[in-house]
């Protein structure tokens, strides 16, 4: 279903009354139920997201235990104003190379540049590109647009995602995007706190809340401080003299820690292990699907850099909607308004070459073939090295590729009978050992909104283990683990919420593996091959194996292209003569 304007009441147990908040010059209607016992209490604190200042005596009280025979104090549904980001020197710096495309000279002649992968690094490429001037041919293999933010529509017509994705303050390029294509709207901002499950505590969560009073790094500072419930207070202590040389050291230091995985650089540190356990296995499943014993630890720092110095950097947003229409529709429309090309169904067989070993042209597996004035790989890294010529192989760029494998990864989408009231409408760290993060898209998301049933979209890993067993096998765990989370509601027998059907989106390698000793091993997105390029986000560029570096790195590979101009046009005009003058 499409949500335009409304939101139905939920039916919460417990003697509650629901009230409905509207405001016709928002796009949402935000539900929650309040007790109705002497504490009159609104389910959040002070907002101004619809249009009017809305206050409580609590300032978090989102989720409140209840008290005993009082039904439980929940928000439903809230979005929050979109934060400043404007200001921040990272949304300076991507509007800066935005808008360099767009001011450029114009080509005499436009540069035909074939790109093969329509996930976000390609369709980004093809964006600048055409920005540029210049007329991009994305090929995609699949009939669906995203990549790695692709979904499906069912015969019931509910969506499922190849991944739990969320959108941060921290992403400068990706929001420059929305706002270059006017859908900046498109975007669901929650309340900014990131918050943990709590296997000692089933049932029950713990916050860590960035006031927005303080600047960075304050807020987050105080977010730590404030949360007595995951570390003591020694730990936070041992752990604050650990973060210290990466305080002091800067960008050069991070940059050392690639070497180290998070689980030996806590210890080389003098953290208690616990802190590891508590708050950096969630993370790192996060992060990369994989645990701190294999993630490199300057994936972490890079993260923490990012949060930590942005005082909106770690406020999470929620896509209106499925990722291809969404977000990848408005790209892809954006792309052809300026001549430029997008094809589905067109997977690429081989790279052809010429006699002096740049590319002649890209062979489909429908035979057709596709020449043009330079050429993008930007699939992921997997699907590049099964593409590579031979003649390629040994070359140093590309034979460091070999260290950059994907990580498995599944994502589990369950449909319920009945509204789970154990969650938020927030972006939740399992801290489980089989899942990392999951959401209530039927809260958080507007087209996913069911104001009866709840649909759970958890990411399962690390799934390597798990990525060959069968759906029934998946789901089993899967629902074992959320007995933990939602002791009262849900039971792995189903003797309580019911499963209505269930989607399981699997991964084989997705995102490549962040472990230690591989950042040498990116590439630039200008290949030491004439006129062939990359695009991804395993390339070279300063953020993580994100939607953020899948933006980036078009963008840089746009960037290189276009500095290649004149280059690439002399090689296509050479090549035009010397094909006509064989003819």
């Amino acid at each position: 279903m499409t949500l335009t304007g409304s939101v139905s009441v939920v039916n919460l147990s417990g003697q509650g009354t629901t009230i409905n908040i509207w405001n016709s010059n928002s796009s949402r209607r935000c539900c929650f139920s309040i007790n109705s016992g002497d504490n009159n209490l609104l389910a959040f604190g002070g907002s101004d997201s619809m249009g009017q200042p809305l206050k409580s005596r609590k300032a978090h009280a989102v989720a409140i235990r209840p008290r005993r025979n009082i039904g439980p104090l929940q928000v439903v549904c809230m979005d929050y104003p979109r934060p400043e980001l404007e200001n921040t020197v990272n949304f300076i710096e991507a509007a800066y190379l935005s808008s360099s495309f767009r001011t450029s000279a114009r080509p005499n002649k436009p540069l035909q540049v074939v790109i093969a992968g329509a996930g976000l690094a390609g369709l980004s490429t093809a964006k600048y590109l055409a920005d540029a001037g210049h007329k991009p041919i994305l090929l995609e293999a699949r009939d669906v647009l995203g990549g790695k933010v692709a979904a499906w529509k069912d015969d019931d017509g509910d969506w499922y995602e190849t991944g739990l994705h969320i959108f941060f303050g921290a992403y400068p390029n990706v929001q420059n995007l929305f706002g270059e294509l006017g859908i900046n709207d498109r975007l669901q901002w929650k309340e900014h706190s990131m918050i943990f499950a709590m296997p000692s505590k089933p049932g029950e969560f713990s916050r860590f809340d960035f006031p927005d009073v303080l600047p960075a790094p304050l807020n987050g500072i105080w977010a730590i401080l404030r949360n007595n419930e995951m570390l003591t207070w020694p730990e936070k202590v041992r752990f604050a003299i650990g973060l210290l040389p990466a305080m002091v050291g800067g960008q050069a230091y991070v940059e050392a820690q690639d070497g180290f995985t998070v689980k030996d650089w806590m210890r080389k540190q003098g953290v208690p292990d616990r802190v590891t356990d508590e708050v950096f296995i969630a993370m790192s499943k996060a992060l990369n699907f994989i645990n701190p014993d294999e993630l490199s630890m300057q994936c972490i720092l890079i993260a923490l850099n990012r949060f930590l110095q942005e005082k909106h950097g770690s406020k999470m947003a929620f896509l209106d909607g499925n990722p291809p229409e969404r977000l990848c529709m408005p790209i892809v429309e954006h792309i052809q308004s300026l001549g430029g090309q997008v094809q589905l169904n067109s997977r690429i067989q081989k790279i052809e070459l010429k006699n002096d070993g740049t590319v002649k042209r890209l062979i489909l597996t429908n035979g057709n073939a596709i020449e043009g004035d330079a050429y993008v790989i930007a699939t992921p890294v997997d699907i590049l090295k099964l593409l590579l010529p031979e003649d390629w192989k040994e070359i140093p760029y590309f034979k460091r590729l070999d260290k950059l494998v994907g990580v498995p990864v599944i994502n589990v989408h369950i449909w319920f009978d009945r509204k789970l009231k154990n969650t938020y409408d927030h972006l939740l760290f399992s801290r489980s050992p089989l899942l990392s993060v999951y959401a209530d898209m039927s809260v958080t998301c507007k087209e996913y909104y069911d104001p009866n049933r709840s649909m759970l979209e958890l990411v399962f890993a690390p799934a390597e283990d798990w990525i060959s067993c069968s759906d029934t096998e998946i789901i089993e765990a899967t629902l074992k683990e959320l007995a933990k989370l939602f002791p009262d509601e849900i039971a792995a027998d189903q003797s309580k919420a019911k499963i209505l059907k269930y989607h399981i989106v699997k991964t084989p390698r997705s995102v490549y593996k962040t472990v230690p000793d591989c950042e040498p091993c990116r590439p630039l997105q200008r290949s030491p091959v004439e006129g062939f390029y990359l695009a991804g986000d395993y390339t070279k560029q300063k953020y993580l194996a994100s939607m953020e570096g899948a933006v980036l790195s078009g963008k840089l590979c746009a960037q290189a292209i276009v500095q290649d101009y004149e280059l690439l046009a002399a090689r296509g005009e050479k090549t035009r003569t010397t094909e006509a003058s064989i003819a």
